[in-house]
Order: C-alpha cells, then structure tokens, then sequence
C-alpha cells in the first residue's frame, strides 16, 4: 500500500533529524518513497528492499532512467538481510511484520540509529517524536531512537 504524500513529506521532516548515515526503506514498493528520498538526500546511501517482482522491477527502472547513483534496489526478503550497514530504518508495514522487525532489532547487534514508521507502531518501544497526520484518520508517523540511545518500555 502506497503512503499518502502527506506521509512522505512527514517522514522526509523526521529523516532531517536523523544525521547523514545510510537509510533503508524496508518493503520499497514501486519506488516512491526510496526515489523521492535519494533525489532529496544524494549525499546519503539510499537502500530499497522490495520482495515482489513488478514493483521491484518498476523501480529499478525508475532508478536507472534517474540515474540515481546513490539508491540500490534488492529483491529480497528483509528479514533475512544483513541491515548492519543501516542507520536510519524507515517502513510502512503491519503490525505483525512491526512485531518481526522488533526482534530483529533486538537479536542482531548493527548501527540503526533511527526507525521510522508510517501509522504503526513498534511493538515495546516509546516513540522518541510522533508527527500526527492532518489526514482523515489522522494517521500517526514515529521517529524511534535505537541503538545505545534506545527507549525500550520495559
């Protein structure tokens, strides 16, 4: 499911605060989001993981016609990628793949600063900000600090 440009624009505000590391979008679709963010960010790497092939696929297109340098597009799964290299995770998923990203934040020793996500929340953590969309459900982005400035509920 796409994300309103609302969100983006929301989640680009929360990206500012974020430093200059490395983003990975987590379930990159057909590309609107990660593309948006390379053209705004070409200073920083910009990675996209996309399971299903046509949206993939468009995508990398895009990127090639943009010549976006500075974006690499996977297809595969996230969950069994290697996210180490990542300082800020950004995502729009459901509240049981939220539940899988937790453990895999809390299971595996990287450098992601930052998560944030579109509508749901991670499971057991405090958001470090909220931006509350003006939108019909007025639909919640998070900004979660991770890492060694992590805000777990206990």
């Amino acid at each position: 499911m796409p994300s309103s440009n609302k969100a983006h624009l929301a989640m680009i505000q929360l990206i500012n605060e974020t430093g200059s590391g490395t983003i990975v979008d987590l379930g990159s679709g057909w590309g609107n989001f990660v593309i948006r963010i390379a053209k705004k960010y070409p200073q920083r790497q910009i990675v996209g993981y996309e399971l299903s092939f046509l949206p993939w696929l468009t995508s990398s297109c895009l990127k090639k016609i943009l010549r976006l340098q500075n974006l690499t597009l996977h297809r595969t799964n996230f969950y069994h990628a290697d996210l180490s290299m990542a300082c800020v995770l950004t995502c729009y998923l459901f509240p049981k793949a939220m539940e899988k990203i937790n453990h895999k934040l809390q299971v595996e020793k990287s450098d992601v600063h930052f998560l944030i996500s579109n509508n749901f929340a991670l499971p057991s953590w405090q958001p470090y900000k909220t931006i509350q969309l003006s939108d019909f459900y007025k639909s919640p982005i998070y900004l979660y600090k991770i890492g060694q400035t992590k805000t777990e509920i206990k």
